[in-house]
């Protein structure tokens, strides 16, 4: 059911998502295509507002914002396995593996290898993390508010 405290949980949690995602699109290296980085990741941070840090509020200020941490790294945990499975399936089509297992593997790895250099782009990590706490806060005040 549409509440404020879901469409105000949509909205933050999307700014912080293209704000992430655009701290970490400057680690990137040169030449790394990231056409799809900010629509996809708004697109998350859309879904995960909406879906998780919206429907989990008003239970209390400490639970809201273990909610909002929560949401705030499934953003980045689902944007690391998207670009991941990409860029395998980009992979493929080019025959770039020789046979199924390969890929499976290798987008594993590319998973693996995405993930760890979103740990390491600290600026990315702190803005989800006090991006989520933010908007769990700003959420459960709407959802005390509205509701």
């Amino acid at each position: 059911m549409p509440t404020a405290a879901r469409l105000a949980a949509a909205i933050l949690l999307t700014i912080v998502a293209v704000m992430a995602a655009s701290a970490y699109k400057l680690t990137l290296p040169e030449g790394q295509p990231t056409r799809w980085l900010l629509p996809i990741c708004a697109i998350l941070g859309i879904w995960h507002g909406w879906m998780t840090l919206g429907r989990n509020v008003g239970k209390g200020w400490v639970p809201a914002i273990n909610t909002g941490v929560k949401s705030a790294f499934l953003i980045g945990f689902f944007a690391v396995l998207i670009f991941g499975l990409y860029e395998m399936f980009y992979r493929s089509t080019r025959l770039y593996y020789d046979d199924p297992g390969e890929a499976t593997i290798a987008a594993i790895d590319l998973f693996m290898e995405y993930g760890m250099s979103l740990l390491l782009a600290f600026t990315a990590m702190g803005i989800l993390f006090i991006g989520g706490v933010i908007a769990a806060l700003i959420t459960e005040l709407v959802d005390r508010r509205w509701s």
